[in-house]
């Protein structure tokens, strides 16, 4: 008889890290969980265009387009900017969109800070920066403590669709994947189109579900008319 044999992987701080904030924010923020698609297909035709003879380096992604669009949204729902407390419900005067990024033992979030009103180009920059220094261990402190909100895209690992952990105190996020090819129907005629899901978790104790519904309205709104966005002089 062949016994099996195991390991002990150790873990790392910041590993130990992740998991009391994500044991602490599923034992004790109720979660509960919108979906929605949003046609990209208008969205990818802009981005193509906007793109087109751009420099590798200075091209802008699908994410940055993304915290540009959920960051006038949280201007327009207020109380999804916000941080849980005892006493109540802190609504920040600013917006801080935070970010999901693999580093070399773990996931971080760090935030674009005060990102409201800044148009795609200028966030594709900050974003491409902070996520080169948060692989090399540079971030400011600001910017791991601050956001108010976050994204967590995992489309670029053809992920359909998934729920995310809320990263407590803060009491929604945002889980978005793969844009993907589908029959869709419009005016009548079943015709492709790129789709992407997205999944909005929510801290019930502090947000109800009419409200949650409404914040990621105005998202796919945004997503799939791109022409009201503030492109920069990329656009």
């Amino acid at each position: 008889m062949t016994r099996s044999s195991s390991r002990l992987l150790k873990q790392s701080p910041m590993r130990r890290a992740i998991a009391r904030a994500m044991s602490k924010s599923k034992r004790e923020a109720p979660h509960f969980y919108v979906g929605g698609e949003a046609r990209l297909d208008d969205l990818f035709h802009r981005l193509a265009a906007v793109n087109d003879g751009r420099p590798e380096d200075d091209r802008i992604s699908l994410t940055a387009v993304l915290v540009h669009i959920v960051a006038d949204a949280l201007v327009a729902h207020p109380h999804i900017n916000a941080h849980w407390t005892d006493d109540g419900l802190l609504v920040a005067d600013e917006v801080h969109v935070g970010v999901a990024v693999a580093v070399a033992d773990g996931l971080i979030a760090p935030a674009i800070l005060d990102c409201a009103g800044l148009d795609v180009l200028m966030i594709s920059r900050r974003l491409r920066d902070l996520a080169d220094r948060a692989r090399i261990g540079k971030l400011r402190v600001d910017e791991i403590n601050q956001p108010t909100f976050t994204i967590s895209n995992l489309g670029m690992y053809e992920v359909s669709r998934f729920t995310a952990i809320l990263n407590p105190p803060q009491v929604a996020i945002l889980a978005t994947g793969a844009a993907e090819q589908r029959a869709v129907v419009v005016d009548g005629a079943v015709v492709p189109g790129s789709v992407m899901a997205m999944t909005l978790s929510v801290d019930h104790r502090a947000i109800d579900g009419i409200a949650a519904a409404q914040f990621l309205a105005t998202v796919r709104r945004g997503l799939e008319m791109p022409s009201g966005l503030k492109w920069g002089t990329a656009g």
